[in-house]
């Protein structure tokens, strides 16, 4: 498993751990989800903090893991991708107390909608966030990007596969705190602290009510996006970009959802 779990005064820690660029698995995927809903029926966890080893935060699924499954020609790598990643990102937004998301490196495709369905951010400084997806003949994750971003931001973002900057997302407000590589990991700590340092009932209240008056169903409106990466696949165009990765074309920090 590249997903490592402790619990302190608290807090829960979940980091992510798959060299080289923390692309996800589709069972480390479903484990992530998995292990969000637990917190649910755990009162000694009052927060979360979702972070990663090595590189970067997460570029996104495991395209070789994808194309291995699809070998016969079918898509069943594909589907259970989309399936494990609408899973997380929801066990993200769902999970009974806030999520705080310490971002390292770079944060692309799945990594946005992790951290787009978060309660709370902190980032390195010059982290980058983006989606890859149209590079990749692929789509989803728009949903969770304009949570971070303006509307029109994220359009051009998702148009070009140009990402924003740590410093960016924060002048927004949407990223609370740009500290040092260095300083990532305790100030994602202080954060959770002070959640943790609530009371537990009221702060799982605090939560649902959140949620509750949220303006987007975050659900929906990704699985919608979702369904434009089969139509891709049955044209050809997913396929196609896939192949391209695994011979070396694209970048192997993009990755698709």
């Amino acid at each position: 498993m590249a997903l490592h779990e402790t619990v302190t005064d608290g807090v829960a820690t979940i980091t992510m751990d798959n060299p080289p660029v923390n692309a996800l698995g589709i069972a480390d995927t479903y484990g992530l989800a998995t292990l969000l809903d637990g917190y649910g029926n755990r009162n000694d966890v009052r927060a979360v903090v979702l972070t990663a080893e090595g590189r970067g935060f997460c570029a996104g699924v495991d395209i070789k893991e994808i194309q291995a499954m699809d070998i016969d020609g079918g898509h069943l790598g594909l589907v259970e991708a989309n399936r494990s990643c609408a899973e997380a990102f929801r066990a993200v937004y769902e999970c009974a107390v806030p999520v705080v998301a310490a971002v390292n490196g770079f944060c692309l495709g799945t990594g946005i909608g992790l951290v787009g369905n978060a309660d709370v951010i902190v980032a390195a400084k010059g982290v980058g966030f983006g989606l890859p997806e149209v590079d990749n003949g692929a789509l989803g994750a728009a949903t969770h990007l304009m949570r971070l971003v303006p509307v029109h931001r994220a359009r051009w973002m998702l148009y070009s596969c140009e990402p924003a900057s740590a410093e960016e997302l924060h002048g927004y407000g949407s990223v609370l705190r740009v500290v040092s590589a260095d300083d990532l990991a305790a100030s994602a700590a202080e954060v959770a602290a002070t959640i943790a340092s609530k009371d537990g009932s009221v702060i799982r209240a605090a939560k649902a009510s959140m949620n509750g008056i949220d303006p987007v169903d975050v659900r929906t409106s990704y699985r919608f996006e979702q369904g434009f990466t089969f139509e891709l696949n049955l044209l050809g165009r997913g396929d196609e970009a896939r192949a391209a990765f695994l011979r070396g074309e694209r970048d192997p920090n993009a990755a698709a959802d």
